[in-house]
C-alpha cells in the first residue's frame, strides 16, 4: 500500500501545542530582556555623563555642568531629564552655557510614550566644582538627589536610579536590588 505523505492530524496539534508553549514561555522573557536592556542604557548614558562632567571640573580646575536641555544649546530649568541633557564647561557658575562651549549632548529618549527620568529634589542642573563635588548654581549646596527613571506602565521590575551624592559620587541601582532607594 501506497501512504501519501503529510502529517496526520494529531501529529499537528501536538507540534501546535508544544510551539505555543514555548512561545508563552519566550515573549514575556523577550520584552522584559528588551526593556530592561533600553532602561539600563538610559540610565548608564545619564551616569556616564554625570562622571564625565565630575572627571572634566577637576581635570581643567573650573565648575562643570550637566543640565537638562530639550534643545541641545541651552539649560531649560525644568526637571524633566527625560527631554535631555548637556554637559559644558561652567566658569561662571550660572548653569548657563556659552556659544560653542557644549562638549557633550543627549537628545531627548523617543518612543510612542518615552520613558520618565525625574529626580526626587526637583534638580534641573547639576555642577562640579574643581574638586569634584557636586553643588548646584552659583556654588549652593547639592542634596543628595535620586533621579528615578520609570517605563510607561511603571513596572517596578524595569525601574531604574542614579544616584548622586553631594560629594559628586553617583551610582546606579534598580528597584529589585535596592527597593528601599529606587522606588
Amino acid at each position: 500500500m501506497n501512504r501519501q505523505a503529510g502529517f496526520t492530524i494529531t501529529e499537528l496539534l501536538v507540534v501546535s501545542t508544544i510551539v505555543a508553549i514555548l512561545l508563552a514561555i519566550g515573549v514575556p522573557s523577550y520584552r522584559y530582556v528588551t526593556n530592561s536592556s533600553r532602561m539600563s542604557a538610559e540610565i548608564n548614558g545619564l551616569l556616564g555623563d554625570v562622571q564625565y562632567a565630575r572627571a572634566e571640573a577637576i581635570k581643567e580646575g573650573q565648575p562643570v555642568s550637566v543640565c537638562v536641555s530639550s534643545n541641545g544649546t541651552t539649560c531649560s530649568g525644568v526637571a524633566n531629564w527625560q527631554n535631555g541633557w548637556i554637559v559644558f564647561p561652567d566658569p561662571n557658575q550660572n548653569v548657563t552655557p556659552a556659544a560653542g562651549s557644549i562638549i557633550r549632548q543627549q537628545a531627548a529618549f523617543t518612543g510612542t510614550t518615552p520613558d520618565t527620568l525625574v529626580p526626587d529634589t526637583g534638580v534641573s542642573a547639576i555642577s562640579f566644582n574643581r574638586d569634584g563635588f557636586a553643588q548646584q548654581a552659583a556654588g549652593a549646596a547639592f542634596p543628595t538627589t535620586i533621579l528615578t527613571l520609570h517605563e510607561k506602565t511603571v513596572n517596578p521590575k524595569y525601574t531604574r536610579c542614579l544616584t548622586i551624592s553631594p560629594i559628586g559620587l553617583a551610582q546606579t541601582v534598580n528597584h529589585i536590588s535596592a527597593p528601599a532607594t529606587c522606588s
